[in-house]
């Protein structure tokens, strides 16, 4: 049996509520790390294990606040585990936050080729498909490419960023929401992109609130409550869990 392509083994994360507070050199000596909720740290995430397959599809459901865009942050490498580790076994196209990484003092065009180098993309590469990321973003983008992205609205800003790493070769993707993003016209437009890459054989993660797009895209479902791992089982399974835990 091939490897997973994503592998968690007793994941966790810690977070400090007052990131401001330093603690002075006498303290630390004195506490020598002791100091734990007092200090207002907490744990998101703690003792979570799975792992996915090349070319499954998984949601990761759970009540706002139970770690899943951390989770998928841990995936993509942005935040570094405290406890356990993660690996992922292939090129990761982070569907995040759609509009990271723009520089405002740059073109459209200039922060495409800068977001694209970026994740891996090579300039020639990036040249072949400019027209069509380009035109993927819209009339709006298109014709604004040459202006300075600070000008530009932030539906332009995930458009094109949208665009971008939905052309990514990478086969594994990320997603937190995004299709919650844009008007009618743009999220169709996303549906029929996620259909064609899912089509193409590459690994979804998928963070959502809205149940058709997890049933949609989703065959397996992992239940997040209070940080930990409740349910790893079929979409149906984590979505009932969640629901007996948050009545509608």
């Amino acid at each position: 049996m091939a490897d997973p392509i994503i592998e968690a083994e007793g994941l966790g994360i810690r977070f400090v509520r007052n990131r401001r507070r330093q603690l002075r050199l006498r303290e630390l000596f004195i506490h020598r790390g002791r100091r734990g909720a007092a200090d207002g740290q907490f744990w998101p995430l703690r003792e979570v294990s799975f792992s996915v397959g090349a070319g499954e599809t998984v949601g990761v459901i759970g009540r706002n606040g139970t770690g899943k865009s951390t989770l998928l942050r841990l995936i993509a490498g942005v935040l570094i585990p405290d406890e356990g580790r993660i690996r992922v076994r292939g090129d990761v196209a982070p569907l995040l936050e759609l509009s990271a990484g723009f520089s405002n003092d740059l073109t459209g065009r200039e922060n495409l080729y800068l977001v694209g180098g970026l994740h891996g993309l090579s300039s020639g590469y990036l040249r072949r498909h400019f027209d069509d990321i380009v035109s993927f973003a819209g009339e709006q983008v298109e014709r604004a490419i040459d202006t300075s992205v600070r000008h530009y609205s932030s539906g332009m800003k995930v458009r094109l960023g949208f665009a971008i790493i939905s052309h990514l070769p990478h086969p594994i993707l990320l997603m937190d929401e995004v299709t919650a993003v844009g008007d009618a016209e743009f999220r169709k437009k996303c549906y029929a992109t996620i259909d064609r890459l899912l089509g193409e054989g590459r690994t979804l993660v998928l963070v959502s609130h809205n149940e058709k797009d997890l049933t949609r895209f989703c065959r397996r479902g992992l239940y997040l409550d209070g940080g930990r791992l409740s349910v790893d089982g079929t979409i149906a399974e984590a979505l009932d869990a969640y629901h007996t835990a948050v009545p509608r």
